[in-house]
Order: C-alpha cells, then structure tokens, then sequence
C-alpha cells in the first residue's frame, strides 16, 4: 500500500501503515521538518494511531486524519 504525503509550510506529514499482528493493521504519521539546509538533519517525529484496524485500508485511513490533525494544529 502506497504512503500519503501532506506538506504544509516546512512541514512534511507522510501516512502509512504497519502490521503489529497476523489481520491487525495500526496508523501512523512520521513528521518531518525541513530546513532548507541539506547538511543539517531532519527533525522527525513518528505518530501513532491509538486504535488498531482489521484492514491496511482502514488503517491508512486512519492515519490520514492523524496527518490532517497533525498539520492542522501547526501555526507557521
């Protein structure tokens, strides 16, 4: 399943999905933050959907409103 990227301003939300267990899928958002400067690292925080989903599709879904969340409540 292909990962979903928002970016607003600096910001980079990239949605995706991971298996914790055999039918089980869980959400998650990694944000990063860019600079500009390419010598610099990234700063990278990784975000998780609380509940668990029987699909990787509702799993993703999921994590696409964590992202829409996430992105919302920053001011640039």
């Amino acid at each position: 399943m292909d990962d979903i990227t928002y970016t607003k301003g600096i910001y980079t939300a990239t949605a995706s999905t991971r298996e914790v267990e055999k039918d089980t899928w869980q959400g998650v958002v990694t944000l990063s933050r860019d600079e500009g400067d390419a010598t610099a690292d990234q700063e990278t925080t990784l975000y998780e959907v609380e509940a668990t989903s029987s699909t990787p599709e509702e799993a993703l879904e999921e994590a696409k409103a964590l992202a829409h969340r996430i992105l919302g409540e920053i001011e640039l």
